[in-house]
């Protein structure tokens, strides 16, 4: 033990004459050296490494469920274990990294719309965007009615039928399909393009949204809302018209007394089978017991998982929130290593990847519904989803990171996370987001949420949205390794703060 003690203070000594570049030496503001030595262990090397194999094509977008958010999980875990991190999760009489979950994926396995003898598949022809459940053909009336606004239905009749209508984006589409359903309509056909070839290259663009497969905490009970988009095309075909016959008719809805609609109506049979399947996924944990302040708690998290594959295209997810992950886990590595040099913590600190963010929150939300730490000894969360990038705001002015949510619960913490950047990272800290009347919502959209719920203080760090957000583009080589370990080092100061400090952060009145 003496031999590893000299090693340490030895090696302190070595790194002093870095530290005494830092702005807050030069200003004479009070360091804490050790903080400073633990911060040092924070490398782009090691968070390149992490997350080099978190986005990896192998882990194929880390999908909730998938083999690849398996892997990831699994890799995690072996980090936690390789760097003594203590498995808390009771798991029969033993413990266990992983917390697991029991969720339900929902899908549709066979869907399609049928005219006579000719069937339009869905993802091909036609796209179901609905919730219903026909797992038998079902027949239906099929009127069109041009522009789907309320006029366009008079002198029709549409009740319990399905309609078919323009519209060009999904807030006219909305709006419509609230509009039929006033007419007591069964569904809705929406003619989101012109041609076929327009709607295949629509289909393409939108792969991911019409390919994934939905997750709930309970099995999914299907709704009553049929609505399908397709190409006017299609509509055309399944009338057995011509395009010159409907164009005129739409053309004199609105310039004749009578509605000349009414005699484009046909018949038609619709399939929706829905799935919904059980299966499991898991939150990661490990936990660097604190010393005299041990049953106080401050949690630190990223969600790992990310949206997967759609077709060819894999979403790889470096940012979003491979880099959050990443950091949490080199977090863990360098307050492990503080405690196995004798220098650990006061307070306990959990750190903890979850699962299911993408599909609603949902691996948090389980965690703060079947804590393993008592949520009243929980004294903060300090959340990290996406830390790796630079959006368009900050292409001037880099050094830069969002804070979210600080002085929400707790002004104390923000404080905190004021002092300690100020004193050693310098990073312009950015509240656009913290507005109460943020049109974004992010303090709602991460999972520090299912902490503050259960008012419990936070900060959710993140560098904003930008073009390759939930794009198969969100790759490793266009993260920034500088500023990634920068922001790390920053939530690093914050949380040693608050594990050593001498009183709990007091919540706002």
């Amino acid at each position: 033990m003496k031999k590893v003690l000299f090693i340490a203070g030895f090696t302190l000594q070595m790194v002093q004459v870095s530290w005494s570049q830092s702005p807050a030496l030069e200003e004479g503001i009070k360091v804490d050296s050790l903080a400073v030595y633990y911060a040092q262990t924070i490398t782009e090397g090691d968070l390149s490494n992490y997350l080099s194999i978190l986005a990896s094509d192998a882990l194929e977008g880390r999908d909730t469920g998938s083999r690849g958010q398996k892997m990831a999980a699994a890799f995690i875990r072996e980090h936690f274990k390789d760097n003594h991190l203590q498995a808390i999760v009771p798991v029969a009489s033993d413990t266990s990294y992983f917390q697991s979950i029991d969720l339900y994926r929902n899908y549709y396995q066979d869907v399609y719309v049928q005219s006579g003898n000719k069937k339009y598949q869905h993802l091909r022809d036609v796209a179901f965007i609905g919730n219903a459940d026909l797992p038998q053909p079902q027949t239906f009336q099929l009127q069109f009615v041009g522009n789907g606004e309320e006029i366009d239905y008079q002198g029709l009749e549409v009740e319990d039928a399905m309609v078919a209508f323009f519209a060009k984006t999904p807030e006219e589409r909305r709006r419509k399909v609230k509009t039929a359903q006033n007419q007591g309509v069964a569904g809705s056909l929406v003619l989101y393009t012109d041609t076929r070839e327009e709607f295949t290259a629509f289909l393409e663009r939108n792969a991911h949204y019409f390919e994934t497969k939905s997750i709930s905490k309970d099995k999914d009970r299907p709704g009553e809302n049929i609505t399908f988009y397709t190409s006017y095309d299609v509509l055309i075909d399944i009338l057995d018209t011509s395009r010159q016959k409907l164009d005129k008719a739409h053309l004199k809805t609105r310039t004749s007394g009578k509605n000349p609609m009414r005699k484009f109506r046909g018949e038609i049979q619709l399939k929706i089978e829905k799935v919904s399947e059980k299966f499991d996924t898991e939150n990661v944990l490990g936990l660097v017991e604190g010393s005299d302040k041990k049953d106080e708690l401050i949690v630190i998290t990223a969600h790992y998982d990310h949206v997967g594959k759609a077709g060819q295209n894999i979403y790889n997810g470096a940012d979003d929130d491979g880099s959050g992950t990443a950091a949490v886990m080199e977090l863990a590595q360098a307050f492990a290593k503080a405690k196995e040099q004798g220098h650990g913590p006061r307070r306990s600190l959990l750190f903890m990847t979850v699962t299911a963010e993408e599909k609603g929150l949902l691996g948090s939300e389980y965690y703060s519904d079947h804590p393993v730490w008592p949520l009243s000894q929980t004294i903060a969360n300090l959340n990290i989803d996406m830390i790796g990038r630079v959006d368009p705001q900050h292409q001037d002015a880099d050094e830069y990171v969002y804070v979210i949510g600080s002085d929400r619960l707790s002004m104390d913490l923000h404080e905190i996370n004021e002092q300690v950047n100020q004193r050693y990272t310098r990073l312009q800290l950015d509240y656009t987001y913290n507005s109460t009347d943020d049109p974004n919502r992010f303090y709602y959209r991460s999972d520090h949420y299912n902490f503050a719920k259960h008012n419990i203080p936070i900060i959710f760090y993140f560098n904003g949205t930008h073009d390759d957000y939930h794009q198969p583009t969100d790759t490793v080589d266009k993260i920034r390794f500088d500023l990634l370990r920068k922001r790390c080092e920053l939530i690093f100061y914050c949380a040693w703060e608050l594990a050593n400090r001498e009183d709990r952060i007091r919540l706002n009145p």
